[in-house]
C-alpha cells in the first residue's frame, strides 16, 4: 500500500504526463495519415509550457493543441500540476478545503471538435487532488450531432468491458452518474449520448490509479477507432450546421455548469488552457 502522498502525486502526474505524450502522438498520427491519402499538409500540435504564478512556485502544466487541422477542427490536450491556497467562497465546495484551503492538483483534460460533422465531439480528462484528502475524479464522454446507434453501442461497449475489469458496479454507476452530470436543464437535454463520470474516488489508492490508468486508454482506443471510421465520409451543407448547433450546446454546459472549468477558474489556472474545450465556432438557435 503507498502511504507516501509525496509517491502519490509523483505516480499519478508521471501518469498524465505520459498520456498526454501519447494521444498527442496517436492524434497527429490520424492527421498525417489523413493527409498522406488526400495530399494535404497535416496540422501539429503547438506545444506551451506555462507556469500558473511568475512570484511563486505553484506548479504550472503543458497546453497541446492543433487549431484548423485536416481532421480536428480544434483539439487541445492539457497537461497540470499545480499547487496553491482555495479562495474563501471556494473552499466549500472542495472536499477538504474547509479544513485545510492549501491544495495540490494534477491532471490531463482533452477535446476535440471534429472538422467532420459525423464524427462526435470527444472529451476525456481524469485528475488526481489532494487537499486534506485526496482522491481521484475524471470521465469520457461523446457529443454527436448525427445519431448513430451503432457507434453509441460500441462506445460504451468498450467502457463497460473496461469498467468491467475492475468492478462490474462501475459501469451502471459511473454511466448513470455522467447522465445526471452532462444535462443542460434549461434545455431539458442531455449533452450528448453519455459515456461515465466519477468523482471522490479513494477506495484504495494502487487500484484506483490503475482504474485511471484504463480510462485513459480505453478514451484513446474509443476515439481511435471512431475516427478512421468515419475520417473520409462525405457531408453536407446541413450536416455542418447542425454541429455548429450542437457546439453552442456544448458551449453552454461548460461554461455554467462543468466542474473542470470553474475549479481551473477558482485557482488560478491558464485561461487559454481552461477554455481550450470551447469549439473554434458554434451557432445558437
Amino acid at each position: 500500500m503507498i502511504k507516501d502522498i509525496y509517491f502519490k502525486k509523483k505516480l499519478a502526474s508521471s501518469w498524465f504526463s505520459l498520456l498526454q505524450q501519447t494521444i498527442c502522438y496517436e492524434f497527429e498520427k490520424i492527421e498525417i495519415d489523413f493527409g498522406k491519402k488526400t495530399k494535404q499538409k497535416p496540422k501539429y500540435f503547438e506545444k506551451k509550457n506555462w507556469k500558473k504564478s511568475r512570484e511563486k512556485n505553484e506548479g504550472g502544466g503543458i497546453y497541446a493543441i492543433i487549431r484548423n487541422g485536416l481532421v480536428f477542427d480544434s483539439v487541445g490536450i492539457n497537461f497540470s500540476e499545480v499547487s496553491g491556497k482555495f479562495h474563501k467562497k471556494f473552499r466549500s465546495q472542495v472536499l477538504g478545503a474547509t479544513k485545510n484551503p492549501n491544495y495540490w492538483a494534477s491532471g490531463i483534460s482533452i477535446v476535440a471538435h471534429m472538422k467532420n460533422p459525423k464524427i462526435p465531439t470527444m472529451h476525456f480528462n481524469t485528475r488526481f487532488i489532494v487537499t486534506s484528502k485526496n482522491w481521484f475524479g475524471g470521465g469520457m464522454d461523446a457529443t454527436p450531432c448525427i445519431n448513430d446507434n451503432n457507434e453509441t453501442k460500441l462506445f460504451h461497449n468498450k467502457i463497460k468491458v473496461m469498467c468491467n475489469k475492475h468492478n462490474k458496479n462501475y459501469y451502471p454507476k459511473y454511466k448513470k452518474w455522467c447522465d445526471n452530470y452532462f444535462y443542460l436543464p434549461h434545455r431539458k437535454e442531455t449533452r450528448g449520448i453519455g459515456g461515465i463520470f466519477f468523482d471522490y474516488k479513494r477506495d484504495n489508492w494502487k487500484k484506483d490509479l490503475n482504474f485511471i490508468k484504463d480510462v485513459g486508454l480505453c478514451f484513446l482506443d474509443c476515439t481511435k477507432t471512431i475516427i478512421r471510421k468515419k475520417i473520409y465520409k462525405k457531408w453536407t451543407k446541413k450536416q455542418k450546421n447542425d454541429q455548429l448547433i450542437k457546439r453552442g450546446r456544448y458551449v453552454e454546459f461548460n461554461l455554467l455548469y462543468d466542474r473542470g472549468t470553474k475549479f481551473g477558474l477558482n485557482t488560478d489556472g491558464r485561461v487559454e488552457a481552461i477554455l481550450m474545450s470551447l469549439p473554434p465556432t458554434a451557432k445558437w438557435k
